[in-house]
């Protein structure tokens, strides 16, 4: 069964733009493949905790060799990381927050990039173990200027951080969705950007 894992990393719970493209991405993937699965995490809700010390001995020790302490410590991070073993797709509503990802999104990473089980490292260097084929990202930026080759593209630390990070991971195909002014472009203007995002998403999926 096709499976779609869905990250949404945005503190609105409504009226997010990043989520209302990510609906229409997964409103049409759905339909492009009848039947699939979709699991959806808002992390945002603050049900993804940050990593502690636990989770870090838990994370380096033999696994066979975990504490009750580690076990429990590293038990949500074995279920987000099944969780991105089993999809074929992974789907991040990501808006930019002070340059770079949403606080939220970040304490997911840290639970789901761990060695042995996301990535390896050998002799040769460190190797991706991500079973999902693709990733489709939707940024979304309050401000203008922060796409390649524009005038505020050195302050952009999602899309170069995303691209590498699931690439490290071992997700060969990355697509990003992007829309900026948000907070600034006029009202009639950021509708059009708007649209054409959903367009973009609609043929994506």
């Amino acid at each position: 069964m096709t499976q779609l894992l869905r990250i949404n990393s945005s503190s609105r719970m409504e009226g997010s733009h990043s989520s209302a493209i990510a609906d229409v991405f997964e409103s049409e993937f759905c339909q492009k493949n009848p039947g699939c699965n979709v699991i959806t995490r808002n992390v945002a809700d603050g049900s993804i905790p940050f990593i502690a010390q636990e989770t870090i001995e838990g994370f380096y020790a033999p696994q066979d060799d975990l504490s009750g302490e580690q076990k429990a410590a590293t038990e949500l991070s074995d279920e987000l990381i099944k969780e991105v073993q089993d999809a074929d797709t992974l789907l991040l509503a990501v808006p930019i927050y002070n340059f770079t990802i949403p606080a939220a999104l970040k304490a997911w990473v840290d639970q789901i990039s761990r060695i042995g089980h996301t990535f390896s490292m050998d002799e040769t260097g460190f190797h991706g173990l991500v079973n999902a084929r693709r990733a489709v990202i939707i940024c979304t930026y309050g401000s203008e200027g922060y796409l390649d080759g524009e005038p505020f593209s050195q302050a952009n630390f999602v899309q170069p951080y995303l691209e590498f990070l699931l690439g490290f991971l071992g997700i060969k195909e990355i697509e990003f969705i992007n829309i900026q002014g948000t907070a600034t472009a006029a009202p009639e203007q950021f509708e059009d950007r708007l649209r054409s995002a959903k367009q973009t998403a609609r043929l994506a999926a």
